[in-house]
């Protein structure tokens, strides 16, 4: 099933899980820390309301650098400045697909490798002949997400934190990789 394909048939929790998902493995790139969104990820299983998910993503907004930067910073920062207080199916749905395509079109700025590709929306389909390694396995942390928490609900979000600090531990070497080069 494409990625395309999970994010429209996902539940509240499972769009929420999505987005903050992407979000939190580009979370580098906006100065924070492996638990920076901690609280909201929290918010998802400890059967706290939408109310203070919405109160926790200000936190976190409050913390954010939302210093001006290169493409993908402004990318990782409008993810989290459209993140949705309230915290409705329709609303989410939205915000994780916008985050999808945001954070595989950062970790394709930030990716040596070309992508063949014109557009990520091609790879979020199920196309993924000539994909960058970077790429590739953002999208690959993407469906892992989704199918985690489809299959096994709040119970998922554990694994779906998981894959999360994987890769934002690989976009963080990416990304300091990068600085020591242009510095």
């Amino acid at each position: 099933m494409s990625l395309v394909e999970l994010i429209a048939q996902a539940d509240e929790r499972g769009l929420a899980a999505s987005g903050l998902a992407c979000l939190d493995r580009c979370v580098p790139l906006l100065g924070g820390d492996d638990e920076t969104l901690r609280p909201v990820w929290a918010s998802l299983g400890d059967g706290a309301g939408a109310a203070e998910w919405g109160e926790r993503l200000e936190q976190v907004r409050g913390k954010l650098d939302a210093a001006a930067g290169d493409e993908a910073t402004a990318l990782a920062h409008r993810m989290l400045q459209a993140a949705p207080a309230e915290r409705s199916a329709a609303r989410l749905r939205v915000w994780a697909d916008a985050c999808s395509v945001a954070s595989l079109q950062i970790h394709r700025l930030l990716d040596t490798a070309a992508d063949e590709a014109s557009s990520v929306d091609s790879r979020r389909e199920g196309r993924t002949d000539g994909m960058s390694p970077l790429v590739a396995a953002e999208l690959r942390r993407q469906i892992t997400v989704l199918e985690v928490l489809a299959g096994h609900g709040p119970a998922g979000l554990r694994r779906a934190l998981e894959v999360s600090v994987e890769g934002r531990r690989v976009l963080r070497a990416v990304v300091s990789r990068r600085s020591r080069q242009q510095g």
